[in-house]
C-alpha cells in the first residue's frame, strides 16, 4: 500500500474560464489528451494556461503497462482526419509549442508512425510559426516506422524510458530497455532528442544514476519526474523523493552534459516543454 503524499505532490482542483474552454474545445473535435488520460497532475495548471499534449491514435492502447492509467484493450480504427482536427484546435488556442502523444498501437503495420507524421503536416500547415514535440512509443525498434516520423521534421523528438532497467518486466513487460536506447540514438542523428522516466518504483539511487548515464549520449533533454498511483490495481509508490533530491539529480544530469535536465516532484514529459524544447 502506498503512503501518503508529502504535501509537495498536492496541487489545486481545476479551474477557470481557459480550463473550462479548453475542455469544450478538445470534446466539440473529439480529441484526446494524455493531461486527462493519464491523470497528470499538472493539468489544473496546463490546461489554465491553454496549453496541451495531444494523444492521437484513440485512448485505446495495445499494450499495458503497470503505471499507466490509459485504457488498455482493443483500439478503434485510426481516424484519418485527426491531424486536421489538431492542427484547427492548435490555431483556436493560439499555441506556439504543441505535444504530440500517441497510445501504443502494435496492431498497426507502422506503428502509427503515419498519423504522427500527417499530424506534424496538418499543423505545419495551418500553423507554420509552431514549434512540434513529438513523444512516441518504441515502433517495436522498426527503423521505417521511426524515420517516417522524422521525416515529416518534428522540431523535438521524444521517447521515454519510464523506468531503470530492472524495472522493465514488472513495470513495461511489452516494452525493452535497450530497443528504446536504440531508437533515441537513430533519431539523434536527424533531431534534438528527449527521453524520461519515473521514479519512486523501488529503484536505487545507483540504477538512477545509471539510467542517466545510459540517456546522456542519446538525448539532448531529459526528465525525471516522481511516480504516482494512479488506482489501486497499478504499481504501488515504493517512495516519494524530496524536492532536495530531484536537485541533486538535475545537477548530476548537468554535470553529464544535457543540454537541460527538468527534474521534480511533479515533472512529466511535457511540463513546461515549450520553455526549454527548442
Amino acid at each position: 500500500m502506498s503512503s501518503p503524499k508529502p504535501d509537495w505532490l498536492k496541487v489545486g482542483l481545476p479551474s477557470g474560464d481557459e480550463y473550462f474552454d479548453l475542455i469544450k474545445l478538445l470534446k466539440q473535435n473529439s480529441l484526446h489528451t494524455v493531461c486527462q488520460e493519464a491523470n497528470c497532475p499538472n493539468i489544473a495548471e496546463c490546461f489554465g494556461k491553454k496549453t496541451a499534449t495531444f494523444m492521437i491514435l484513440g485512448g485505446t492502447c495495445t499494450r499495458n503497462c503497470g503505471y499507466c492509467n490509459v485504457t488498455h484493450g482493443k483500439p478503434r480504427p485510426v481516424d484519418v482526419r485527426e491531424g486536421e482536427r489538431i492542427a484547427h484546435a492548435v490555431k483556436e488556442l493560439g499555441l506556439r509549442y504543441v505535444v504530440i502523444t500517441s497510445v501504443t498501437r502494435d496492431d498497426l503495420e507502422d506503428g502509427g508512425a503515419g498519423a504522427f507524421a500527417e499530424t506534424i503536416y496538418e499543423i505545419r500547415k495551418a500553423n507554420p510559426d509552431c514549434k512540434i514535440e513529438v513523444l512516441t512509443p518504441d515502433f517495436k525498434g522498426d527503423k521505417r516506422s521511426l524515420q517516417k516520423v522524422l521525416d515529416a521534421g518534428p522540431d523535438v523528438f521524444g521517447h521515454n524510458l519510464e523506468v531503470v532497467k530492472r524495472l522493465f518486466p514488472v513495470a513495461r513487460a511489452q516494452g525493452d530497455y535497450k530497443r528504446s536506447l536504440n531508437l533515441l540514438k537513430t533519431a539523434k542523428k536527424c533531431s534534438v532528442t528527449k527521453s524520461g522516466f519515473m521514479i519512486g518504483l523501488g529503484e536505487t539511487k545507483e540504477e538512477i544514476i545509471t539510467t542517466m548515464e545510459d540517456l546522456s549520449g542519446v538525448v539532448h533533454l531529459l526528465t525525471i519526474g516522481q511516480y504516482l498511483q494512479p488506482r489501486r490495481e497499478h504499481l504501488p509508490v515504493a517512495r516519494y523523493y524530496t524536492p532536495e533530491e530531484f536537485k541533486e539529480f538535475k545537477e548530476i544530469g548537468e554535470r553529464m552534459g544535457f543540454d537541460h535536465v527538468e527534474s521534480g516532484p511533479l515533472v512529466r514529459s511535457s511540463y513546461h516543454a515549450c520553455d526549454y524544447g527548442v
